[in-house]
């Protein structure tokens, strides 16, 4: 059997095989965050599908400041009982699950002039041309602790672990960025300083959830444009990680929408590749810690997810809009019906009834079945 359905471990815990799903905003929590019956089914078919670590889509970690509609929550204890429904359907089929906590930030176009939006800076979201609100030392007090009580609280609800989305243009990605970050304060300037933010988000979130919960963080490769975010300074960013104890580091990129024009390109010395978009960048950083490595983005054929883990120090292999395709992709791989699967990367998933794959018919059928759509 292919070394891709072998018993792993990240920290202490051990994950089936080496495929994780990849946090996916799902758009299908009620206004407030909750839970939905749709949520439940769409995370039961996950588990069913044998997907070895299953990251929720991204979870709103203080009530006021929310990036997308229908995204999940977790800023107070309300949470906590709804959450323990989750983990033990989840569990009940032998996979583990993770939450992604985030802070969006203004890489959002939600309700913008309706709420205080934080940001390291003055600077307008290159994307969305959404400004925030620089941040006072209070505010980044704040917003630490508020990572740090939402792990707590994952903890609380039987999660195997969290995520820390620190990539694709999001509050903590925009302190490491030169580009976003222009404090001159203890939190700008040098790179030592831009990763403070990130730096006491983890201690803190360590300090409530013991040395035995996984915590992992989401990283921007590099932020693709000048006077951003480069590759080497990622690199550093990953050794002080594993310096401090993150226990898997997950390497993605911020390209949404533009990936499949990108192939090809090089980008601070580095290929965006056809099949695992980041991967090269992945490698670099995989022989450079011994912290675990994710790679994300552009996985559809079990063949070159295959070559990437004999040629590579890649770890684990997470996937996202393959998944909403077909969700039972992992056990028909492991089955060994090895085909690609029906994912034409076209990005039309994101519908206002919910982020689902409306080009597979029998996908339609199936959500249309679980109400989903």
């Amino acid at each position: 059997m292919s070394t891709l359905f072998t018993e792993t471990r990240i920290g202490n815990l051990t994950l089936k095989n080496r495929f994780m799903r990849s946090a996916t905003w799902e758009n299908m929590a009620t206004e407030d965050g909750h839970m939905t019956d749709k949520l439940y089914a769409i995370y039961e078919e996950l588990a069913k599908g044998e997907v070895g670590l299953i990251v929720t889509g991204y979870a709103n970690i203080v009530e006021e400041e929310k990036p997308n509609a229908g995204m999940m929550g977790m800023y107070n204890d309300s949470f906590i009982d709804e959450y323990k429904k989750l983990t033990e359907l989840v569990h009940r089929h032998g996979s583990k699950i993770a939450m992604q906590l985030a802070y969006g930030g203004t890489k959002t176009t939600y309700n913008v002039g309706e709420r205080v939006i934080f940001a390291p800076s003055d600077v307008c979201e290159r994307g969305t041309q959404t400004q925030g609100k620089a941040m006072t030392k209070e505010e980044i007090d704040y917003i630490v602790d508020a990572f740090a009580q939402a792990g707590r609280r994952a903890l609380e609800s039987g999660f195997d672990g969290i995520e820390i989305h620190a990539a694709h243009t999001y509050l903590i990605n925009q302190f490491l960025s030169p580009y976003y970050n222009r404090r001159e304060d203890e939190y700008g300037g040098s790179l030592e300083n831009r990763m403070r933010f990130l730096l006491e988000i983890f201690a803190e979130t360590r300090k409530l959830v013991g040395d035995d919960f996984p915590i992992m963080v989401k990283l921007t490769a590099t932020e693709f444009f000048d006077g951003g975010l480069t590759f080497d300074e990622t690199r550093q960013v990953c050794k002080k990680l594993e310096q401090v104890g993150v226990d898997a580091i997950i390497i993605s990129g911020n390209i949404h929408g533009k990936a499949n024009t990108m192939v090809g390109e090089s980008h601070d010395g580095y290929t965006i590749q056809a099949e695992g978009y980041f991967h090269e960048y992945g490698n670099v950083i995989s022989q450079e810690v011994k912290t675990p490595v994710i790679t994300v983005g552009g996985l559809t054929d079990i063949n070159a997810i295959e070559d990437i883990a004999k040629n590579t120090n890649i770890q684990y292999f997470a996937l996202s809009r393959p998944l909403l395709s077909e969700p039972s992709l992992i056990k028909r791989w492991k089955d060994g019906d090895r085909s690609p699967v029906e994912c034409e990367r076209c990005s039309k998933c994101r519908t206002k009834r919910g982020n689902f794959c409306v080009v597979n018919k029998d996908r339609k059928a199936e959500l249309a079945n679980l109400g989903a759509c």
